[in-house]
């Protein structure tokens, strides 16, 4: 029990330094009113766990990349707040399609991670 709070304690670390780092790149790269950088974070951690899964990792895997890493990687609050933000500012040509295109490609992608897991596997 012990090593599974310190799996997911490793790749927590590891994947919230991943996102802080990947995020300000991203906003460097593409300063846009669109919210890129979760956009983007959320849609290859869909597709990342999906292929964890599809891979058939074992147990330890799953704790140290699934919960640890991918958990503290993709940003479920961010993507929240940043909804609530557009819709008060009334940026609905930015709200519905970010919406529309986050949950669609999301699952899209974690199903292509999950396909592609399991033609490596």
């Amino acid at each position: 029990m012990v090593m599974n709070g310190i799996f997911i304690a490793i790749g927590a670390f590891f994947g919230a330094i991943s996102r802080f780092s990947l995020s300000q790149l991203i906003k460097r790269i593409y300063p846009v009113k669109f919210p890129a950088a979760t956009f983007f974070i959320n849609l290859s951690g869909s597709f990342l766990l999906g292929l964890l899964f599809g891979l058939g990792a074992g147990s330890s895997w799953r704790l140290l990349l699934g919960t640890g890493f991918m958990g503290a990687f993709t940003t479920f609050s961010t993507f929240k707040l940043e909804n609530i933000q557009l819709h008060a500012e009334k940026q609905w040509r930015i709200l519905i399609p970010y919406l529309a295109l986050s949950y669609v490609i999301g699952i899209a992608m974690a199903f292509l991670g999950i396909m592609l897991g399991d033609f490596l596997a």
